[in-house]
């Protein structure tokens, strides 16, 4: 019976994960996977918290004693604007608030086996600006949702040294909104015009949407993630985990929905259209089946950077305990997102550089019921000045983390923290060439989990 529930609680998590639109990240990656962790900054590779989310945090510290239920989520809410360095103007993301649930557990196999499985999402992005914000035309909506379900075996090769490894079967859903400017696409090539001539020469305006275009697809791809736990005294341990990258393949559908403008030929054309004609009805067959336009399969690629993170654990008094870790992730593996369609075809630079992370952390037992935790985190910038756009205005990050944990029965323990994301204003763009304005992000982050042990 224990085991059916377990699985119907799996299922539960994997959809609503699938749904999981999680908007706070370093690149794209998520890193608020357990709020016990998180109250002390998510430093813990060294220490795992004991909820099994050593699953994705270490699978070296699976629990070689008791069967452990972790459940639990975190909401995200972002909040950022792109200032316009010239005219002022201020786009604001859309304020919404993001859930991020998973789940986790572990039961030992005899004395040296212990065996978990994990659902969780280390990749994910929803960045979700108004229609009508200044950096439509490089995307106004963009999602990453990456589910991982990972099964995890650890062994315990004596009283000091553990190690484990797992396998992650991942689910990968994209999509990206965009508008078009009528403005900047080419005219046809007719006797009269110049060459390169655009609409703009028909007196359209710049930045007048002429088609909404979404792009959405999905993969599955199959990684690794190993971790290792050495006990080097009473007070001291020492950890490390390393999760593979992958490279993720995307198949997937392009739709174009057309905008109504209210401009007409301002002159005839001849054998095209007299003066006065709408220019949506000439734009009309763009849009059909077979046309640059039209709805079309469409493909792309996007990588699931290698992360690899250790840390140290000190037990500095019975109540005490003092954690820290370095973590690196491999985001130069970002160097482009191609666009792969049936007759709509481009790539876009993004030159992304390895980050480099710094957790720490610290947790006090009031009593043997109660523990309080901080910590801070600080991480450098994945993407370069010229990728600074309205897709991922990521930058250098400062996090301060607070939380608390509470044993409410012998069998059953809620935690509980509160995350601050401080960002420093970035210059970016919201135009293909040059950058324009100021981002700025910050976000608020809240999460609850309930751990049973049995």
């Amino acid at each position: 019976m224990r085991g059916f529930l377990l699985l119907r609680a799996l299922a539960v998590v994997v959809c609503v994960l699938s749904a999981v639109q999680a908007a706070q990240a370093q690149g794209f990656g998520v890193y608020e996977q357990s709020p016990c962790q998180l109250g002390r900054g998510g430093a813990g590779v060294a220490s795992p918290c004991p909820d099994a989310s050593s699953v994705y945090f270490n699978p070296a510290g699976l629990s070689f004693d008791a069967t452990q239920v972790g459940l639990g989520g975190t909401v995200i809410g972002p909040r950022g604007d792109f200032t316009d360095n010239t005219t002022g103007q201020v786009s604001t993301l859309n304020k919404k608030w993001y859930p991020l649930p998973n789940v986790y557990a572990s039961t030992p196999i005899g004395d040296r086996f212990a065996v978990g499985i994990g659902v969780f999402a280390p990749y994910g992005l929803t960045t979700d600006w108004p229609e009508d914000s200044q950096g439509r035309f490089l995307g106004y909506k963009s999602v990453v949702q990456g589910v991982y379900v990972q099964p995890t075996v650890s062994y315990r090769v004596n009283d000091r040294l553990s190690v484990g490894a797992g396998i992650d079967i991942v689910r990968l859903h994209v999509q990206l909104r965009q508008r078009l400017d009528l403005s900047a696409q080419p005219l046809p090539a007719l006797p009269g015009l110049p060459p390169g001539a655009t609409f703009k020469l028909l007196g359209v305006p710049a930045a007048t949407d002429f088609a909404d275009l979404n792009l959405e697809g999905d993969a599955w791809s199959v990684g690794a993630h190993f971790g290792v736990l050495y006990r080097a005294s009473e007070r001291v341990s020492l950890g490390a985990r390393f999760m593979t990258g992958q490279e993720v393949d995307i198949d997937g559908a392009l739709e174009t929905r057309q905008i109504p403008t209210p401009y007409v030929l301002p002159v005839g054309i001849p054998g095209v259209a007299p003066q006065g004609t709408r220019l949506d009805l000439l734009l009309a067959s763009r849009f059909q089946q077979g046309q640059l336009l039209g709805p079309q399969d469409a493909g792309s690629a996007i990588p699931l950077p290698a992360q690899l993170v250790a840390g140290i654990a000190f037990q500095a008094t019975p109540a005490l305990k003092l954690l820290a870790d370095y973590q690196f992730v491999n985001w130069s593996a970002f160097d482009e997102l191609p666009i792969d369609g049936d007759y709509l075809k481009s790539s876009v630079p993004e030159n992304y550089r390895d980050t480099h992370g710094l957790r720490a952390g610290a947790e006090y037992a009031l009593s043997e019921a109660t523990t309080l935790r901080a910590g801070v985190d600080f991480h450098t910038a994945a993407a370069p000045d010229e990728t600074v756009t309205p897709n991922l205005p990521e930058g250098v990050r400062r996090e301060f983390s607070i939380g608390l944990g509470q044993r409410l029965t012998d069998n059953l323990r809620v935690d509980a923290f509160y995350l601050y994301l401080s960002q420093p204003e970035r210059a970016g763009r919201t135009n293909p060439t040059v950058n324009n304005g100021v981002y700025s992000f910050k976000a608020n982050l809240f999460g609850v989990s309930f751990a049973f042990r049995f």
